[in-house]
């Protein structure tokens, strides 16, 4: 670890399938929901879990009511009792369906057992690792983590810069001889840049060295306060560079990267146990399998 934008960029490729993911949420409410219809409902306290609603005998439970709101909750536009009601009825339909479904035998069905068999190991999994993951957040291990990190960064240089992206050399060649000239490099920006934030004058901000590919930084990180580069070439095309201003990297205060640093402990948890598990098992891949037999989507009757 060098910076905390390192820990940024390795939280955006967490090592499980990503729970947010829509379609990942719908498949596990269902599956919860199915589990419950197609064996024992689980056993839950009375107390602080009131009974929402019946359908056909089966309760809706607060907790069921909480389950749906972290489903679908973001993708809804109302709030308040408009909110609980409409949660209410999409898991009252849900119910309803299911039950119709099992009245047809559908719990009895191949493709039926195989999808409830994967999504109860995916619900399992993803309790699992955010149990982990919690687990693994303390003050002590968060400021530990700090620690380490801000000691990377100590002395870590980074640059205010901007630039001017076209797509020919020719064409940053003479934007080059504009500004030597005296021309104006956040108007030249706006004008002949196609990055997006030529609006901006070209304005890259802060940067350090890593962030950025490596022909543009190298180039970047030798120029001092004031310089304009040679014509650059990167896979975007060429960059006119200037440096704004040098200096070592802020280090962040303890609360203002505190959420970054829960999310990397919770991550690395995960992965830890997840590397543990692998080392434990007998995980066999059979190279020469036959291809499986596709399973027909929900409501498709199995092909003979």
């Amino acid at each position: 670890m060098t910076s905390f934008s390192l820990v940024a960029r390795r939280l955006a490729h967490p090592p499980t399938p990503d729970r947010r993911n829509r379609r990942g949420r719908l498949c596990g409410l269902a599956a919860a929901l199915l589990v419950q219809l197609a064996f024992a409902a689980p056993v839950r306290a009375a107390d602080g879990d009131p009974v929402i609603a019946r359908v056909n005998g089966t309760e809706i439970r607060a907790s069921d009511l909480a389950i749906a709101e972290e489903d679908v909750g973001s993708n809804l536009p109302m709030t308040g009792e408009a909110r609980h009601e409409y949660l209410t009825k999409y898991l009252s339909d849900m119910i309803l369906v299911a039950q119709a479904a099992e009245t047809r035998k559908m719990q009895d069905r191949e493709d039926f057992k195989r999808r409830l068999a994967y999504s109860r190991n995916k619900q399992l999994m993803e309790m699992m690792l955010q149990q982990e993951g919690k687990t693994a957040i303390s003050e002590a291990a968060l400021h530990q983590l700090y620690e380490e990190a801000t000691k990377q960064m100590a002395g870590e240089k980074e640059i205010h810069a901007r630039h001017i992206l076209v797509d020919t050399e020719d064409q940053a060649k003479a934007i080059l001889a504009e500004l030597k000239k005296g021309g104006d490099f956040a108007a030249l920006a706006k004008e002949k840049s196609k990055d997006p934030g030529a609006k901006n004058g070209g304005d890259l901000g802060y940067f350090t060295q890593e962030q950025m590919v490596p022909e543009f930084a190298q180039a970047a990180f030798k120029l001092e306060a004031g310089q304009l580069s040679d014509p650059v070439k990167t896979q975007f095309g060429w960059h006119i560079i200037r440096v704004e201003e040098k200096r070592d990297r802020p280090i962040p205060e303890f609360d203002k990267v505190r959420d970054q640093l829960e999310n990397f402990l919770a991550r690395r948890t995960q992965a830890d146990l997840i590397n543990k598990l692998r080392s434990q098992a007998n995980i066999e891949q059979v190279e020469t399998a036959p291809e499986p037999a596709p399973i027909p989507p929900p409501g498709m009757p199995k092909q003979k």
